[in-house]
């Protein structure tokens, strides 16, 4: 069984695969300070939840934003399951076509989602992901990174918003039954929920008008579900998709294929 992490900078996403069945997924907070012995601890305890032992993984896959948790991670798995993981690494490993300026800035995990993207849907493609940061990936119709944006991710937005303004405090990230609040809370909750979907739209609007083709439009991340049935331009939701995306860039790894499926 292979097992995909993917660490971002708030939380820390798992997924068991037995080939390509996912067989168990969890979302843990990201902690920097957390030692390698404390990371062996958590996985064999959210492997003992689906009854299973450390010995079932035979292979590990990690894309990471953050480097301690990353060296931590890495430490756990050389000791817990007894093999070297494959490690995603902009501008070194990564045969996708990367039409940027500085492709080693390009975050790991927003390769392995053009990973999946490409894979999972074709070209051209734009992967919208709802989390920490809002991040939109550009992908042509030759299978190429073409960049893409970064905005503020709903939650960190809505933090910055009550922490900054002095008569306004948190509320719950909902969706209110109405883009006109009544209220204090509704304001809040209308003003994160409904505009982001307008951010969404908006920026995926002006993205296709600069791409060729008709790109496929696909949204992952945390916080999809707040906005996924009111934006216009989503075709497909997969919460999954960073997952499917290390699991499939580790079988390439394997047999030598680029990420895509293509013919290098």
């Amino acid at each position: 069984m292979l097992l995909a992490i993917d660490v971002g900078n708030t939380n820390t996403k798992l997924g068991l695969y037995d080939g390509a069945r996912l067989v168990g997924s969890w979302r843990v907070t990201s902690r920097r300070e957390q030692t390698a012995d404390e990371y062996g601890a958590l996985l064999q305890t959210l492997l003992a939840g689906v009854s299973l032992r450390p010995a079932v993984v035979t292979a590990v896959a990690i894309s990471s934003t953050v480097p301690a948790v990353q060296r931590a991670l890495e430490q756990t798995v050389r000791h817990s399951f007894g093999v070297a993981p494959v490690v995603v690494e902009p501008g070194v490993n990564v045969p996708v076509p990367m039409r940027v300026d500085y492709p080693r800035e390009v975050g790991p995990d927003r390769i392995v989602k053009i990973v999946a993207g490409l894979e999972l849907y074709g070209a051209p493609l734009i992967i919208v992901d709802l989390g920490t940061a809002t991040t939109f990936e550009c992908v042509s119709a030759r299978g190429e990174f073409l960049g893409g944006a970064i905005a503020p991710g709903i939650a960190t937005a809505a933090e910055a918003l009550t922490a900054r303004a002095a008569r306004l405090f948190g509320v719950d990230l909902v969706r209110p039954p109405r883009a006109i609040g009544t209220n204090t809370v509704t304001n809040i909750q209308s003003g994160v929920v409904y505009g982001y979907a307008g951010l969404v739209d908006g920026l995926v609007e002006r993205m296709k008008q600069e791409m060729e083709g008709e790109p496929r439009v696909v949204a992952t991340g945390g916080l999809v579900s707040l906005i996924q049935d009111i934006v216009r331009t989503v075709d497909v939701v997969n919460p999954h998709l960073t997952l499917e995306g290390l699991r499939i860039f580790h079988a390439r790894q394997a047999t030598g294929e680029p990420p895509d499926g293509r013919v290098a």
